[in-house]
């Protein structure tokens, strides 16, 4: 099950200064994989973190058709799954499996339906046979893999996700790629690394100072080569170091 996000005019500052996000208006449809990119301090992470009531600025936020609001919250965070890009920041429990659990649990299912969506998301994870290891003691791919799992044991219909490829290495961001494509969800990435963002979005929106300066098919906006030099992102030194390397 999927959900339409709807944002329209989101203005955010952190204080009194400079608008962070300034009149952001976005509709992703349900079931669509979407890639926000952009610049270090783009504002692309504040614009994820009022998906789910994290953040509150000015404007209209709403998911499945439910404003978020903090009347709403808990019906808004049933819905929406947010990964940190440092899983540390969302793994806190003594063990994979009771941090698997945490979110089931905090969301008042009961005991059956707990253990029935832990051992779904852990198995969907390939973290079998990891249920008593402790979190903080796997390699990064893993912790990875257990976040994941912690959102996907509450079955959101938005999964969010913050930065998912830093810090991977080539192996662990195919494998990731092939888990995002997986899944039935509404997602959402924001991320720098455009090359990953290829094999699994087929619509971009690029940010760039608090503002949206091009939606579209993920091909058009990384082929507009103007645009994407003119934030710094094009793909040029890419390409050129590929085919110096593969094709002379």
């Amino acid at each position: 099950m999927a959900a339409a996000i709807e944002i329209k005019n989101l203005s955010f500052a952190y204080t009194s200064g400079r608008n962070v996000l300034s009149g952001i208006s976005l509709d992703v449809r349900a079931g669509e994989k979407i890639g926000i990119i952009g610049p270090s301090g783009a504002g692309k992470s504040t614009l994820l973190l009022h998906l789910n009531g994290i953040l509150a600025g000015e404007g209209l936020v709403k998911v499945g058709g439910v404003m978020v609001e903090k009347r709403n919250l808990a019906a808004v965070r049933r819905m929406v799954g947010l990964i940190f890009e440092n899983p540390d920041d969302q793994l806190f429990n003594p063990t994979v499996e009771e941090d698997v659990a945490f979110g089931p649990l905090n969301f008042g299912f009961n005991h059956g339906e707990v253990n029935a969506r832990v051992k779904e998301a852990i198995e969907a994870m390939n973290l079998a046979g990891m249920e008593n290891l402790e979190s903080h003691h796997l390699s990064m791919g893993e912790r990875r893999r257990v976040a994941l799992a912690t959102v996907l044991a509450i079955k959101p219909e938005v999964i969010a996700f913050d930065e998912p490829f830093s810090s991977l290495d080539p192996g662990m961001v195919q494998q990731l790629v092939g888990i995002i494509n997986g899944l039935e969800a509404t997602v959402v990435i924001v991320s720098q690394s455009i090359m990953p963002m290829l094999a699994c979005c087929e619509r971009l929106a690029l940010l760039y100072g608090g503002r949206i300066l091009a939606d579209g098919p993920a091909k058009d906006i990384v082929n507009d080569h103007e645009l994407m030099k003119s934030v710094g992102m094009d793909l040029d030194f890419h390409l050129k170091v590929y085919r110096d390397f593969f094709q002379t």
